[in-house]
């Protein structure tokens, strides 16, 4: 973290370190923000991201303590609403296979990333209807956001029935995991944790150099927060992870969650490699022979992580606030095992490794980039295209600049020309960067294709009013 500002590869982390089950230190490194000078703290607060989805099956965990629910229950029979595209796979889902990544359901990231000013908790709900399994139960891992994110929704409406969704699963949250849990700061409110000591985003520009990101992507997690939407500090996520190596029980000696039902959680479901399984938003990792659990966190311009050793009672928590941050945490559990079993030092190398190759890929991905975008293929652009299920783009001019809006959100774009003669538009402003359209015009009009892993998006021109057909 020494050295001049634009020499960093990340701003800021919180970090925290537990051992005997207690944290021993809680602080930060960095700077909130570059070309500020407030330093992070233990308090500073951070978006957590996926880290959520483990609170969220512990709300679920204390349901079952009460009863309210069973791990084996089918979903149906806990809430009427919940349907998938599939119906055979909607019957056979039960309350552990919502947060299981188990159930053949695939990531479908796009409607919610590109099209949530309007979405609400029910609406996202009701996005489950348009799923289609692409794998058989247990088959693959598949990291579903919106299945995780019903989890928490359904687990809140047994909690708080007749409440609306995302106020249920706010209520739940506060009162039954962190007040217990002393996370006194600890929100899901993106405008009072913003109003406070908080970090803010940071990505790499066109040409590899840091720079403060935009907010505006992180808030399409809002209307699916129990699969990412918590703010919270290495000083009080720590305080989670010592719950979780006591077994539940709080420091007061009270029990928070029976052990037979937090460990439940721990449970494979599904196979992420020969030695990672995936519980219930938690995995557990036997690579250097000793059982880590652990889980990951990935939004706009911040990246986490926290993990533990069940058997030997340490752990530690990260929480940083820069794309780049994602390098560290392999490197973090190399190093937390190294120090514990006086392991041979290779973690300070991976790190140094993974940003020269960091540095690298960008670098090349440069290479081929057009910015500004190439003028003549922005000339054959439409005005505005729209897709039914992920909204309108409006492609405008900044000076020489190409802007694609979104309307939640709008970057400049880049122009690239693909090696099957496609030209691709995609966006390159810090912490909204990689969001690629295809040009894939027709006589029919013009067009753009979005995809991901598992889906194909295409946007249509919108046909202004008035224009000659």
């Amino acid at each position: 973290m020494d050295g001049p500002a634009r020499s960093r590869v990340i701003p800021g982390v919180g970090l925290a370190f537990i051992d005997h089950g207690k944290t021993v230190w809680a602080g930060g490194l960095g700077v909130k923000e570059m070309g500020k000078p407030d330093p992070i703290d233990a308090n500073t607060l951070f978006i957590a991201a996926s880290n959520t989805k483990a609170f969220t099956t512990l709300l679920l965990a204390e349901l079952a303590d009460e009863k309210k629910l069973r791990w084996d229950e089918p979903v149906t029979d806990l809430y009427k609403g919940f349907k998938l595209g599939d119906p055979a796979t909607t019957k056979d889902v039960l309350v552990k296979h919502l947060i299981c990544a188990c159930t053949g359901m695939p990531r479908q990231d796009m409607e919610w990333l590109l099209e949530y000013k309007k979405e609400t908790p029910a609406s996202a709900l009701a996005l489950l209807g348009t799923m289609q399994p692409t794998s058989k139960f247990g088959e693959v891992f598949q990291y579903s956001n919106l299945m995780a994110s019903a989890a928490g929704f359904i687990g809140a409406a047994t909690a708080y029935p007749g409440k609306e969704l995302g106020a249920a699963y706010d209520e739940a949250m506060k009162t039954k995991v962190f007040e217990p849990l002393g996370m006194k700061t600890s929100t899901f409110d993106f405008a009072k944790a913003m109003k406070g000591n908080h970090a803010s985003p940071h990505g790499e520009d066109i040409d590899g150099k840091l720079a403060v990101g935009q907010m505006a992507l992180n808030y399409s997690i809002v209307p699916v927060r129990p699969a990412g939407g918590l703010w919270t500090s290495s000083g009080e996520l720590s305080k989670y992870v010592e719950m979780e190596l006591a077994k539940g029980m709080l420091p007061n000696g009270k029990r928070l969650v029976s052990e037979e039902n937090l460990l439940a959680r721990y449970t494979p479901q599904v196979a992420v490699s020969d030695k990672v399984t995936y519980g219930m938003a938690l995995m557990v990792d036997k690579k250097y022979d000793v059982a880590v659990v652990h889980h990951g966190g990935d939004l706009a311009g911040y990246h986490s992580d926290m993990m533990w050793l069940p058997e030997y009672g340490v752990g530690a928590v990260i929480l940083t606030n820069s794309d780049s941050g994602v390098l560290i945490r392999g490197p973090l559990l190399r190093k937390l095992l190294e120090v514990v079993f006086d392991g041979k030092p290779e973690a300070d190398g991976a790190i140094a490794a993974a940003a020269t190759q960091y540095k690298q890929s960008i670098a090349k991905d440069r290479e081929r980039l057009v910015v500004p975008a190439d003028p003549a293929a922005v000339t054959n652009l439409a005005p505005r295209y729209t897709n039914a299920s992920l909204g309108a783009v409006s492609v405008t001019k900044r000076g020489t600049t190409t802007m694609f809006d979104i309307g939640e959100w709008k970057s400049a774009v880049a122009s690239r020309k693909n090696d099957d003669g496609t030209t691709s538009f995609i966006t390159i402003d810090p912490t909204l960067a990689g969001f690629e359209f295809v040009v894939a015009d027709t006589d029919a009009g013009h067009r753009l294709i979005m995809r991901d892993a598992q889906h194909e998006y295409v946007f249509t021109e919108e046909k202004q009013l008035g224009a000659k057909p």
